[in-house]
């Protein structure tokens, strides 16, 4: 087994808690890092990200998770970690571009420091297709991964072991490096986000998915036609998303959300 010494900072964005590692290491390498890092007797989170040099001379910073997924609350982690501080003093926002694994064109998050929180705005990629699918489920699709929303009541035992089903079953077609099922109360307007990444084998109910509320935006415009601005309460917490919707198509989705530095420091594998 590889002995490693990891740079990490662990950040909570809606605690969808996030491991970034700042020491590079070759990406073959990722995969086994991020499982042993994410173990309950390790750092013990939902997902990690690899902070890199950006190859764009248009971009800030790189971020490349360890699954080769896209993931907004990732992206808003790194941004706030990025931002020069002098120029988030006075309270003056700043824009981050970032380099994402999962998104062909750059990210662009604005980050505005409160004391020790961060608020972040990231546009998000937009997605390739919204479309209606067996069982009236909608896909929102990507360009490497898969958002399945359902409008459902309080979710149940069996409908969550439903959705674990069905995010293996389309993990296994090897199109997607994540496949997301969105459980969507639409009174109460509360997302219970299923995140499977297949190349790490992780099927993880996340307290707050950043993308997946994006999924839900996106999904919301499309069907009602319209632009929409919502609260999505998520069990981490509030998330706000925007989709704008202009003669006939998505013209630009937005999340934004809180992110806190709550760890940093050198882990041992």
């Amino acid at each position: 087994m590889i002995s490693h010494e990891i740079d990490f900072v662990k950040l909570d964005p809606t605690q969808n808690m996030t491991l970034l590692v700042r020491t590079e290491h070759p990406e073959e390498e990722h995969r086994d890092i991020a499982l042993r890092l994410m173990a309950y007797e390790h750092l013990h989170a939902e997902q990690v990200g690899f902070v890199r040099k950006p190859g764009s001379p248009d971009a800030d910073i790189s971020l490349r998770m360890a699954g080769g997924e896209f993931c907004g609350n990732a992206c808003m982690a790194l941004a706030a970690l990025a931002a020069p501080p002098d120029e988030l003093a006075g309270g003056h926002p700043v824009d981050v571009v970032l380099e994402a694994s999962g998104a062909r064109d750059l990210v662009r998050c604005r980050v505005l420091r409160h004391a020790r929180e961060y608020t972040c705005e990231l546009a998000m990629p937009l997605p390739e297709s919204v479309e209606r699918g067996a069982d009236g489920v909608a896909l929102v699709r990507y360009d490497d991964s898969l958002h399945v929303v359902v409008e459902t009541g309080r979710p149940d035992p069996a409908l969550r072991a439903w959705a674990q089903r069905l995010a293996a079953r389309l993990g296994e077609r090897g199109d997607a490096s994540l496949i997301g099922v969105m459980l969507y109360e639409p009174r109460s307007g509360h997302l219970t986000p299923l995140v499977h990444v297949p190349l790490l084998g992780s099927a993880v109910w996340e307290r707050g998915c950043g993308s997946g509320a994006a999924a839900l935006a996106a999904y919301l415009a499309w069907e009602g036609r319209t632009s929409v601005t919502t609260r999505v309460r998520q069990p981490g917490g509030v998330m706000t998303v925007a989709a704008d919707h202009a003669r006939g198509a998505l013209t630009g989705v937005r999340v934004q959300g809180t992110v806190r530095v709550v760890a940093e420091g050198r882990a041992y594998l």
